[in-house]
């Protein structure tokens, strides 16, 4: 079986349960290991960047330098954007700036842990659809999603400032695996649009307004969910849904983890992807959209 080291970060272990879930799940059932490193810890998620620079760079190294030590080279592998994203510009950082890399490299010493550079950071649709492929995904495909319309939501963490694997103003590979599973990934322009990150509870007037927008195009397009990537993205247009309904007069809109979508497919329990843990609820959709399903 082939593995990959995995790096879950704070956010899939409470708010984004599901995401977790439906991936370890996902990734079972294709016959791949995920295996959660050892004694990691936060990322530092976006902000911390902007507080202390080199702390928050040794506070992300240190989990590269764990995932290298754990010696598997296929790369570590981060489901969470922000922390995707965290992890990329601490590689990048401590790539370009030599006098960056030595405070790291000291702090690191510290806790005698190493990183020499070679752990790459990947996302798991990089894997799915690169390493896994979408042939091997269609094999396992018992209960087909056809019927269901999917507007596919990539957030704008996963493209920006880094396009790894994907385009960085129209990605697809969520499409990708949306259309692999039977169901359709209707266009959806605002698939990297910002969905107000932490202005919802900060600035609410506007971070509502963000999702909003999503939820609003989501219907334009007649989609019957919104599926992301993303727990922050998740929990903002799928926890403020009874806000931004009330305040704009807009229905109520599923909103899952792909990989949800994808343990469906596969003929994996409601209950084992997590769809159970949703806020608005996705099974009554499924159910009278995609026959099989029920």
């Amino acid at each position: 079986m082939k593995s990959y080291p995995y790096y879950p970060g704070c956010s899939v272990k409470g708010t984004g349960k599901a995401y977790e879930e439906s991936l370890l799940a996902v990734f079972e059932a294709l016959g791949v290991k995920l295996e959660e490193i050892d004694d990691w810890n936060c990322c530092g998620a976006t902000a911390y960047m902007s507080i202390d620079e080199t702390q928050a760079c040794a506070l992300a190294g240190r989990n590269l330098a764990i995932a290298e030590k754990a010696g598997n080279g296929a790369g570590l592998v981060a489901p969470c954007s922000a922390c995707y994203l965290v992890l990329n510009k601490t590689k990048k950082l401590l790539e370009e700036q030599p006098k960056m890399r030595d405070r790291v490299a000291k702090a690191l010493r510290a806790a005698g842990l190493e990183y020499t550079g070679k752990m790459n950071v990947r996302h798991p649709l990089e894997v799915l659809v690169n390493d896994i492929g979408t042939k091997a995904i269609k094999e396992k495909v018992t209960k087909p999603l056809n019927g269901l319309r999917v507007a596919p939501y990539y957030g704008c963490q996963i493209v920006r400032p880094y396009a790894l694997f994907d385009d960085q103003y129209n990605p697809t590979t969520m499409d990708v695996l949306i259309k692999a599973t039977g169901a359709e990934a209707v266009e959806y322009p605002f698939k990297t649009r910002c969905c107000g990150a932490s202005q919802t509870s900060t600035i609410p007037e506007t971070g509502l307004h963000l999702v909003y927008m999503l939820i609003k195009e989501a219907h334009h397009r007649g989609a019957d969910m919104i599926a992301t990537i993303c727990p922050l993205c998740q929990f903002n247009l799928e926890g403020y849904q009874h806000q931004v309904c009330e305040k704009y007069k807009v229905d109520p809109i599923p909103v899952v983890y792909f990989t949800q979508l994808m343990g469906i497919a596969f003929g994996l329990s409601a209950e084992k992807v997590g769809l159970n843990r949703s806020l608005v609820p996705a099974e009554p959709v499924l159910k009278r959209r995609v026959a099989n399903a029920a």
